[in-house]
Protein backbone atom coordinates (compact mmCIF):
# COMPACT_ATOMS: atom_id res chain seq x y z
CA UNK A 1 0.00 0.00 0.00
CA UNK A 2 1.35 3.60 -0.72
CA UNK A 3 2.91 4.48 2.66
CA UNK A 4 1.17 8.07 1.77
CA UNK A 5 -2.20 6.61 2.26
CA UNK A 6 -0.63 4.65 5.40
CA UNK A 7 0.23 8.09 6.34
CA UNK A 8 -2.82 9.97 6.09
CA UNK A 9 -5.15 7.42 6.98
CA UNK A 10 -8.33 9.35 5.82
CA UNK A 11 -11.66 8.53 5.61
CA UNK A 12 -14.33 7.81 2.86
CA UNK A 13 -15.59 10.55 0.63
CA UNK A 14 -18.97 9.80 0.99
CA UNK A 15 -21.16 10.25 4.41
CA UNK A 16 -23.83 8.72 2.94
CA UNK A 17 -24.98 5.52 0.82
CA UNK A 18 -28.19 6.80 -1.06
CA UNK A 19 -30.66 4.01 -1.71
CA UNK A 20 -30.46 2.15 -4.68
CA UNK A 21 -33.11 3.91 -7.68
CA UNK A 22 -33.83 0.80 -9.28
CA UNK A 23 -34.48 -0.94 -5.64
CA UNK A 24 -37.68 -1.32 -3.67
CA UNK A 25 -36.18 -1.34 -0.51
CA UNK A 26 -32.89 -0.59 0.60
CA UNK A 27 -30.71 -0.46 4.38
CA UNK A 28 -29.13 3.02 4.57
CA UNK A 29 -25.61 3.38 6.55
CA UNK A 30 -24.77 6.61 7.93
CA UNK A 31 -23.02 8.74 10.50
CA UNK A 32 -25.57 11.41 11.31
CA UNK A 33 -25.55 10.09 15.25
CA UNK A 34 -21.79 11.35 15.20
CA UNK A 35 -21.27 14.47 16.02
CA UNK A 36 -17.23 15.03 16.18
CA UNK A 37 -15.24 15.05 13.15
CA UNK A 38 -12.63 12.69 14.55
CA UNK A 39 -15.61 10.11 15.04
CA UNK A 40 -16.58 10.16 11.78
CA UNK A 41 -13.43 9.68 10.60
CA UNK A 42 -13.14 6.15 12.39
CA UNK A 43 -16.20 4.70 11.67
CA UNK A 44 -15.47 5.77 7.71
CA UNK A 45 -12.27 4.02 8.26
CA UNK A 46 -13.72 1.05 9.93
CA UNK A 47 -15.83 0.28 6.50
CA UNK A 48 -14.05 -3.04 4.93
CA UNK A 49 -13.19 -2.49 1.56
CA UNK A 50 -14.00 -5.46 -0.82
CA UNK A 51 -12.54 -6.69 -4.21
CA UNK A 52 -14.76 -8.85 -6.26
CA UNK A 53 -14.09 -10.45 -9.34
CA UNK A 54 -15.58 -8.81 -12.85
CA UNK A 55 -16.50 -11.77 -14.79
CA UNK A 56 -17.15 -9.46 -17.76
CA UNK A 57 -16.51 -11.04 -21.00
CA UNK A 58 -15.90 -7.80 -23.16
CA UNK A 59 -13.50 -5.28 -21.38
CA UNK A 60 -13.47 -2.61 -24.78
CA UNK A 61 -16.91 -0.44 -24.56
CA UNK A 62 -18.22 1.76 -27.18
CA UNK A 63 -19.45 4.91 -27.03
CA UNK A 64 -21.05 7.35 -29.84
CA UNK A 65 -22.22 10.01 -27.35
CA UNK A 66 -21.72 13.54 -28.90
CA UNK A 67 -20.90 14.42 -25.10
CA UNK A 68 -17.84 12.52 -25.12
CA UNK A 69 -14.77 12.88 -26.71
CA UNK A 70 -13.44 9.44 -27.53
CA UNK A 71 -15.04 6.50 -29.00
CA UNK A 72 -13.51 3.49 -27.23
CA UNK A 73 -12.81 2.92 -24.12
CA UNK A 74 -11.53 0.56 -21.06
CA UNK A 75 -12.02 0.41 -17.65
CA UNK A 76 -9.80 -2.45 -15.79
CA UNK A 77 -12.14 -1.76 -12.53
CA UNK A 78 -15.75 -0.26 -11.52
CA UNK A 79 -15.93 1.24 -8.17
CA UNK A 80 -12.61 3.56 -6.62
CA UNK A 81 -11.12 4.11 -3.26
CA UNK A 82 -10.07 7.34 -4.35
CA UNK A 83 -13.40 8.48 -2.72
CA UNK A 84 -14.05 11.81 -4.71
CA UNK A 85 -17.68 12.47 -3.36
CA UNK A 86 -18.29 14.55 -6.92
CA UNK A 87 -17.32 11.52 -9.00
CA UNK A 88 -20.20 10.91 -11.88
CA UNK A 89 -19.08 7.46 -12.09
CA UNK A 90 -21.06 7.27 -8.87
CA UNK A 91 -24.40 6.16 -10.69
CA UNK A 92 -22.71 3.46 -12.64
CA UNK A 93 -22.38 0.97 -9.33
CA UNK A 94 -26.37 1.34 -9.09
CA UNK A 95 -26.40 -0.86 -12.68
CA UNK A 96 -24.16 -3.32 -10.51
CA UNK A 97 -27.23 -4.00 -7.61
CA UNK A 98 -24.93 -1.51 -5.64
CA UNK A 99 -25.31 1.59 -4.03
CA UNK A 100 -24.04 5.24 -5.47
CA UNK A 101 -21.90 5.91 -1.93
CA UNK A 102 -19.75 4.52 0.32
CA UNK A 103 -20.26 1.35 -1.77
CA UNK A 104 -18.54 2.29 -4.77
CA UNK A 105 -15.57 3.26 -2.19
CA UNK A 106 -16.05 0.15 -0.47
CA UNK A 107 -17.14 -2.68 -2.99
CA UNK A 108 -14.08 -2.74 -6.18
CA UNK A 109 -14.74 -5.07 -8.55
CA UNK A 110 -11.80 -6.00 -11.09
CA UNK A 111 -11.78 -7.25 -14.20
CA UNK A 112 -9.02 -9.99 -13.98
CA UNK A 113 -9.11 -11.32 -17.86
CA UNK A 114 -8.94 -7.64 -19.11
CA UNK A 115 -5.60 -8.36 -20.83
CA UNK A 116 -6.84 -11.41 -22.54
CA UNK A 117 -10.13 -10.02 -23.28
CA UNK A 118 -8.19 -6.93 -24.90
CA UNK A 119 -5.87 -9.32 -26.91
CA UNK A 120 -9.12 -11.33 -29.10
CA UNK A 121 -10.79 -7.87 -29.13
CA UNK A 122 -7.96 -6.30 -31.12
CA UNK A 123 -7.56 -9.22 -33.34
CA UNK A 124 -10.57 -9.25 -34.14
CA UNK A 125 -10.93 -5.76 -34.27
CA UNK A 126 -8.13 -5.41 -37.11
CA UNK A 127 -9.29 -2.96 -39.15
CA UNK A 128 -10.74 -0.54 -36.68
CA UNK A 129 -8.22 0.80 -35.51
CA UNK A 130 -8.92 4.29 -33.52
CA UNK A 131 -7.39 5.25 -30.07
CA UNK A 132 -8.47 3.76 -27.35
CA UNK A 133 -9.24 5.79 -23.13
CA UNK A 134 -7.58 4.06 -20.27
CA UNK A 135 -10.50 4.89 -18.89
CA UNK A 136 -13.35 6.56 -19.28
CA UNK A 137 -15.14 6.18 -16.06
CA UNK A 138 -13.20 5.32 -12.78
CA UNK A 139 -9.52 5.58 -12.48
CA UNK A 140 -7.39 2.75 -13.66
CA UNK A 141 -4.39 4.14 -11.38
CA UNK A 142 -6.48 3.72 -8.61
CA UNK A 143 -5.26 1.72 -5.20
CA UNK A 144 -6.31 -1.50 -6.61
CA UNK A 145 -4.03 -1.42 -9.19
CA UNK A 146 -1.08 -1.97 -7.16
CA UNK A 147 -2.13 -5.07 -6.52
CA UNK A 148 -3.72 -6.51 -9.04
CA UNK A 149 -1.80 -4.46 -11.63
CA UNK A 150 -4.62 -4.76 -14.55
CA UNK A 151 -3.89 -1.85 -15.76
CA UNK A 152 -0.41 -2.80 -16.63
CA UNK A 153 -1.45 -5.68 -18.67
CA UNK A 154 -3.88 -3.90 -20.77
CA UNK A 155 -0.55 -1.61 -21.69
CA UNK A 156 1.81 -4.61 -22.48
CA UNK A 157 -1.10 -5.86 -24.53
CA UNK A 158 -1.69 -2.19 -26.32
CA UNK A 159 2.42 -1.73 -26.65
CA UNK A 160 2.65 -5.25 -28.12
CA UNK A 161 0.65 -4.29 -30.73
CA UNK A 162 0.99 -0.82 -31.29
CA UNK A 163 -1.99 0.24 -29.90
CA UNK A 164 -2.70 3.86 -29.10
CA UNK A 165 -3.84 4.99 -25.73
CA UNK A 166 -5.42 7.82 -23.73
CA UNK A 167 -4.92 7.88 -20.35
CA UNK A 168 -6.47 9.54 -17.42
CA UNK A 169 -5.63 9.53 -13.94
CA UNK A 170 -4.98 11.06 -10.71
CA UNK A 171 -2.86 8.80 -9.47
CA UNK A 172 1.51 9.23 -9.48
CA UNK A 173 0.84 5.55 -9.71
CA UNK A 174 1.00 6.32 -13.29
CA UNK A 175 4.64 6.82 -13.48
CA UNK A 176 5.04 3.38 -12.38
CA UNK A 177 4.51 1.78 -16.27
CA UNK A 178 7.18 4.54 -17.84
CA UNK A 179 8.63 1.83 -19.61
CA UNK A 180 6.24 1.12 -21.31
CA UNK A 181 5.04 4.98 -22.06
CA UNK A 182 8.49 5.73 -22.99
CA UNK A 183 8.24 3.37 -26.28
CA UNK A 184 5.08 4.01 -26.90
CA UNK A 185 5.75 7.56 -26.96
CA UNK A 186 8.26 6.78 -29.31
CA UNK A 187 5.66 5.76 -31.98
CA UNK A 188 3.47 8.76 -31.22
CA UNK A 189 0.96 6.20 -29.46
CA UNK A 190 0.08 7.62 -26.13
CA UNK A 191 -1.24 10.59 -24.38
CA UNK A 192 -1.18 11.06 -20.44
CA UNK A 193 -4.27 13.39 -18.80
CA UNK A 194 -3.75 14.09 -15.38
CA UNK A 195 -6.79 15.40 -12.92
CA UNK A 196 -5.67 17.87 -11.17
CA UNK A 197 -9.05 20.13 -9.34
CA UNK A 198 -6.89 22.39 -6.84
CA UNK A 199 -3.59 23.18 -5.89
CA UNK A 200 -4.63 23.50 -2.07
CA UNK A 201 -3.50 20.41 0.15
CA UNK A 202 -6.18 20.33 2.57
CA UNK A 203 -8.87 20.77 0.31
CA UNK A 204 -7.13 18.00 -2.19
CA UNK A 205 -7.62 15.68 0.88
CA UNK A 206 -11.25 16.36 1.50
CA UNK A 207 -12.29 16.67 -2.12
CA UNK A 208 -10.45 13.43 -3.25
CA UNK A 209 -9.58 11.49 0.31
CA UNK A 210 -7.19 8.74 -1.51
CA UNK A 211 -5.82 10.03 -4.31
CA UNK A 212 -2.29 11.79 -5.14
CA UNK A 213 -1.39 15.18 -3.14
CA UNK A 214 -1.46 17.91 -6.02
CA UNK A 215 2.39 18.51 -5.53
CA UNK A 216 3.07 14.78 -6.53
CA UNK A 217 0.48 14.67 -9.33
CA UNK A 218 2.43 18.39 -10.84
CA UNK A 219 6.09 16.09 -10.06
CA UNK A 220 3.97 13.31 -12.40
CA UNK A 221 3.45 15.84 -14.82
CA UNK A 222 7.46 16.38 -15.17
CA UNK A 223 8.30 13.35 -15.14
CA UNK A 224 6.14 12.37 -18.12
CA UNK A 225 7.38 15.46 -20.17
CA UNK A 226 11.17 14.80 -19.26
CA UNK A 227 10.55 11.69 -21.02
CA UNK A 228 8.88 13.09 -23.73
CA UNK A 229 5.24 12.04 -23.15
CA UNK A 230 2.50 14.66 -24.27
CA UNK A 231 0.50 15.30 -20.89
CA UNK A 232 -2.07 17.05 -20.71
CA UNK A 233 -4.20 18.23 -17.40
CA UNK A 234 -7.82 18.29 -16.93
CA UNK A 235 -8.89 21.19 -14.02
CA UNK A 236 -11.48 18.66 -13.28
CA UNK A 237 -13.85 18.89 -11.63
CA UNK A 238 -13.97 22.51 -11.47
CA UNK A 239 -16.27 23.58 -8.30
CA UNK A 240 -17.86 27.23 -9.22
CA UNK A 241 -18.20 28.69 -6.03
CA UNK A 242 -15.17 26.81 -4.69
CA UNK A 243 -12.60 25.96 -7.32
CA UNK A 244 -12.37 28.82 -10.08
CA UNK A 245 -10.20 31.14 -8.52
CA UNK A 246 -7.55 29.10 -8.67
CA UNK A 247 -7.41 28.57 -12.73
CA UNK A 248 -4.40 30.83 -13.34
CA UNK A 249 -2.53 29.53 -10.49
CA UNK A 250 -3.15 25.89 -11.56
CA UNK A 251 -2.32 26.83 -15.51
CA UNK A 252 1.16 28.57 -14.38
CA UNK A 253 1.65 25.00 -12.04
CA UNK A 254 1.26 22.58 -15.21
CA UNK A 255 3.37 24.68 -17.26
CA UNK A 256 6.12 25.12 -15.48
CA UNK A 257 5.94 21.31 -14.74
CA UNK A 258 5.91 20.57 -18.30
CA UNK A 259 2.35 19.98 -19.78
CA UNK A 260 1.57 21.28 -23.31
CA UNK A 261 -2.64 21.28 -22.85
CA UNK A 262 -5.39 22.04 -20.59
CA UNK A 263 -8.75 21.90 -20.12
CA UNK A 264 -11.53 22.47 -17.65
CA UNK A 265 -14.78 20.55 -16.92
CA UNK A 266 -17.36 21.99 -14.92
CA UNK A 267 -18.99 19.62 -12.28
CA UNK A 268 -21.64 17.14 -13.31
CA UNK A 269 -24.04 15.92 -10.55
CA UNK A 270 -25.78 13.36 -12.00
CA UNK A 271 -28.25 11.15 -10.07
CA UNK A 272 -27.20 9.82 -6.77
CA UNK A 273 -24.15 11.87 -7.02
CA UNK A 274 -26.55 15.31 -5.71
CA UNK A 275 -26.78 14.58 -2.32
CA UNK A 276 -23.32 12.66 -2.19
CA UNK A 277 -21.85 15.96 -3.25
CA UNK A 278 -24.23 18.41 -1.00
CA UNK A 279 -23.66 15.98 2.07
CA UNK A 280 -19.70 16.57 1.73
CA UNK A 281 -20.37 20.41 1.29
CA UNK A 282 -22.25 20.62 4.32
CA UNK A 283 -19.56 18.66 6.23
CA UNK A 284 -16.60 21.13 4.85
CA UNK A 285 -18.12 23.65 3.59
CA UNK A 286 -21.49 24.58 4.92
CA UNK A 287 -21.00 28.60 4.48
CA UNK A 288 -20.97 27.57 0.68
CA UNK A 289 -23.46 25.44 -0.19
CA UNK A 290 -26.07 27.66 -1.30
CA UNK A 291 -23.54 29.57 -3.16
CA UNK A 292 -22.55 26.72 -5.08
CA UNK A 293 -25.70 25.48 -5.91
CA UNK A 294 -27.08 28.57 -7.12
CA UNK A 295 -24.29 29.04 -9.62
CA UNK A 296 -24.38 25.34 -10.72
CA UNK A 297 -28.13 26.18 -11.42
CA UNK A 298 -27.04 29.46 -13.37
CA UNK A 299 -25.12 27.72 -16.08
CA UNK A 300 -27.63 24.53 -16.30
CA UNK A 301 -30.52 26.20 -16.99
CA UNK A 302 -31.99 26.33 -13.29
CA UNK A 303 -30.99 22.75 -12.67
CA UNK A 304 -28.22 20.59 -10.68
CA UNK A 305 -27.68 18.64 -14.11
CA UNK A 306 -28.29 17.73 -17.52
CA UNK A 307 -28.84 14.16 -18.96
CA UNK A 308 -29.79 14.91 -22.34
CA UNK A 309 -27.39 13.80 -25.07
CA UNK A 310 -25.47 16.67 -26.36
CA UNK A 311 -25.89 18.59 -23.27
CA UNK A 312 -24.52 16.80 -20.25
CA UNK A 313 -21.20 19.33 -20.37
CA UNK A 314 -23.04 22.17 -21.75
CA UNK A 315 -22.88 25.47 -19.96
CA UNK A 316 -24.17 29.10 -20.10
CA UNK A 317 -25.11 32.09 -18.65
CA UNK A 318 -22.72 35.20 -17.81
CA UNK A 319 -21.21 33.96 -14.67
CA UNK A 320 -19.88 30.42 -16.78
CA UNK A 321 -18.80 32.98 -19.77
CA UNK A 322 -16.42 34.62 -17.29
CA UNK A 323 -14.69 31.65 -15.95
CA UNK A 324 -14.06 30.37 -19.47
CA UNK A 325 -12.92 34.18 -20.50
CA UNK A 326 -10.04 33.74 -17.23
CA UNK A 327 -9.34 30.56 -18.96
CA UNK A 328 -8.62 31.63 -22.10
CA UNK A 329 -6.80 34.51 -20.93
CA UNK A 330 -4.89 32.92 -18.41
CA UNK A 331 -3.99 29.23 -20.95
CA UNK A 332 -3.04 31.75 -23.79
CA UNK A 333 -0.92 33.62 -21.30
CA UNK A 334 0.98 30.31 -20.70
CA UNK A 335 1.16 29.06 -24.11
CA UNK A 336 -1.04 25.91 -23.11
CA UNK A 337 -3.24 24.53 -26.35
CA UNK A 338 -6.34 22.92 -25.92
CA UNK A 339 -5.47 19.60 -27.92
CA UNK A 340 -2.40 17.74 -28.03
CA UNK A 341 -0.77 16.59 -31.38
CA UNK A 342 -2.81 13.35 -32.82
CA UNK A 343 -2.08 10.09 -32.33
CA UNK A 344 -0.63 7.84 -34.97
CA UNK A 345 -2.51 4.70 -35.42
CA UNK A 346 -1.08 3.91 -38.82
CA UNK A 347 1.48 1.03 -37.04
CA UNK A 348 -1.02 -0.77 -35.80
CA UNK A 349 0.34 -4.49 -35.83
CA UNK A 350 -2.01 -6.49 -34.01
CA UNK A 351 -0.41 -9.66 -35.34
CA UNK A 352 2.15 -9.45 -32.94
CA UNK A 353 -0.19 -10.77 -30.26
CA UNK A 354 0.35 -14.08 -31.74
CA UNK A 355 -3.18 -15.07 -32.24
CA UNK A 356 -5.51 -15.59 -35.17
CA UNK A 357 -8.32 -14.37 -35.81
CA UNK A 358 -10.13 -17.68 -35.67
CA UNK A 359 -8.32 -18.35 -32.53
CA UNK A 360 -9.97 -15.39 -31.07
CA UNK A 361 -12.36 -16.79 -29.12
CA UNK A 362 -14.61 -15.87 -26.11
CA UNK A 363 -11.83 -16.83 -22.93
CA UNK A 364 -14.25 -19.17 -20.70
CA UNK A 365 -15.74 -17.89 -17.75
CA UNK A 366 -14.22 -18.26 -14.19
CA UNK A 367 -15.91 -20.30 -11.74
CA UNK A 368 -18.90 -18.92 -10.18
CA UNK A 369 -17.70 -18.86 -6.63
CA UNK A 370 -14.09 -17.05 -7.13
CA UNK A 371 -14.78 -14.13 -5.54
CA UNK A 372 -11.51 -12.79 -3.56
CA UNK A 373 -11.71 -9.96 -0.93
CA UNK A 374 -8.63 -8.09 0.20
CA UNK A 375 -7.83 -5.36 2.26
CA UNK A 376 -5.00 -3.08 1.11
CA UNK A 377 -5.43 -0.67 3.56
Amino acid sequence: MNPEFDRFNPGRGADINPTNRFERLSIETTFDHLEEEESLERAQRSLTTEYLRDETQSIVSHTDSPDIPFEWSINPYRGCLHGCSYCYARTFHEYLGFKAGTDFETKILVKTNAAELLKRWLVKNVHNVKPITLSGVTDPYQPAERKFRITRECLEVMETAHQSVCIITKNALVLRDLDLYIKMANRNQVHVAISLPTLDRALARKMEPRASLPAQRLRTIEKLSEAGIPVKVLIAPLIPGLTEEELPSILKAIKSAGALSASPIILRLPGAVQPIFFAWMERYFPDRVKKVEQRIRSMKGGKLNRSEFGLRFKTEGNYIGQVKQMFRVFSNKEGLVQHLPPLDSAGFQPENLGISHKKAKKTKPADKDQLFLFDLE
